[in-house]
């Protein structure tokens, strides 16, 4: 494992897909990515969503991107997504008509109800089968008839890779960062399940959300921080404020 160029690592618990993006925008940071996906996604083999009368489409996360745009070739339907990373990988694949909540669920749903109508015809939500938060109960009390399509399921793992328990020991990670409490919990069983707890005074954790946080139960973090904003960008800019507190140690 070689050193990056500050001598910090994270542990990156995305799932793949997004943790290899990840990983390039902490390396510009210095940072090198130790890539532990906590959550396995499959992708289901459904005949492609109906679309006709769809105003637009809901996703809470870019697998739901993905998963619309592997079963089906249209690319005109409106596509509200929860924040950017979303967005941006419904513009990659094709999608003309994007919208950005730039946030969580409920920032979602505001967006949708500010700007769409409920007599413009129904929505879809595309989702996986563990879902967070009620996207269809926000946006229903304003009179939106809201259709839930499960393209994909998200796992959890049945443990840590040996390398990264032997690096948790070692002390090698610095941070570890979190991007949904359900991943949050699963990193939480494992620690416990590999015996690692005591290792975790030495790492930072950060959480893109306070239910994030508390996901990871009564663990000795070295730190827990939680971001001010939902999103990638909050995460990189509390990493951002520590690797500057610790430049001027």
């Amino acid at each position: 494992m070689m050193p990056s160029r500050l001598g910090r690592r994270a542990l990156v618990t995305r799932p793949r897909a997004e943790a290899m993006v990840l990983a390039e925008v902490l390396a510009t940071r210095g940072i090198e990515a130790i890539i532990e996906p906590l959550l396995d996604i499959h992708y289901r083999d459904e005949p492609a969503p109906d679309l006709a009368g769809v105003q637009a489409v809901l996703c809470t996360s870019a697998n739901g991107v993905r998963a619309l745009a592997r079963l089906s070739g249209e690319r005109n339907v409106a596509l509200f997504a929860v924040g950017e990373a979303s967005a941006a990988r419904a513009r990659e694949a094709g999608f003309l008509r994007v919208e950005s909540a730039g946030g969580n669920v409920e920032d979602l749903a505001r967006l949708t109800r500010q700007v769409l109508r409920p007599e413009a015809g129904r929505l879809l939500h595309v989702a996986g089968s563990d879902v967070a938060g009620d996207l269809a109960g926000m946006v229903g009390e304003a009179g939106f008839a809201v259709d839930r399509v499960v393209l994909y399921e998200a796992r959890p793992v049945a443990g840590f890779s040996a390398p990264t328990v032997a690096a948790l020991r070692s002390g090698l990670i610095d941070f570890a960062l979190f991007f949904s409490p359900r991943t949050a919990a699963v990193f939480s069983r494992l620690a416990e399940q590999a015996g690692i707890g005591a290792a975790l005074c030495a790492v930072t954790a950060v959480s893109i959300s306070a239910a994030a946080d508390r996901a990871l139960g009564e663990f000795g973090f070295g730190s827990r921080l939680v971001t001010d904003r939902p999103d990638q960008a909050g995460l990189l800019a509390v990493l951002d404020s520590v690797l500057a507190e610790r430049r001027h140690r």
